[in-house]
């Protein structure tokens, strides 16, 4: 499996660093945050080193995608949360700090504080049927 010498999620993988494992199996490792958003905020990485999701292949996405449910399911019935966010930071801009993908479940209270922004904006005139015909042709040529 790639790995990163340098990467801390490759270090907890490879049980160099310990973690409070909630979940593994041969391409996925979740352990719980240690600087949680909210109690039961777990980490859903690949074992593979892989620095963005656009980088990853499409069949490991589907993997991590389809344990969602279930992961989810079991964050309610441990923390009874009302809810949770499922979220991936894709790349510096966007506030990743580990380059290794990964996603964040973290379980959510009514009024429990947290929070996000969310500045919802409008397209101008027109411009909304551009962008989707500008998405359309990009994956056409990129393929699956």
């Amino acid at each position: 499996m790639p790995r990163d010498p340098d990467c801390i999620f490759c270090k907890i993988t490879a049980g160099d660093i310990p973690s409070h494992t909630v979940y593994e199996d041969e391409d996925v490792f979740a352990f719980l945050d240690i600087g949680p958003l909210a109690e039961g905020h777990v980490l859903i990485i690949p074992r593979d080193h892989h620095s963005e999701l656009a980088a990853m292949p499409a069949e490991l996405c589907a993997k991590i995608a389809s344990l969602l449910p279930r992961l989810g399911r079991a964050a309610l019935g441990v923390t009874g949360a009302e809810g949770f966010n499922v979220l991936v930071n894709n790349g510096a801009a966007a506030g990743q700090v580990v380059g290794h993908v990964h996603w964040h479940l973290i379980p959510r209270q009514t009024r429990d504080g947290l929070g996000y922004r969310w500045n919802a904006g409008e397209y101008a005139e027109g411009r909304a049927a551009q962008v989707a015909d500008a998405y359309k042709a990009a994956l056409a040529s990129a393929g699956r």
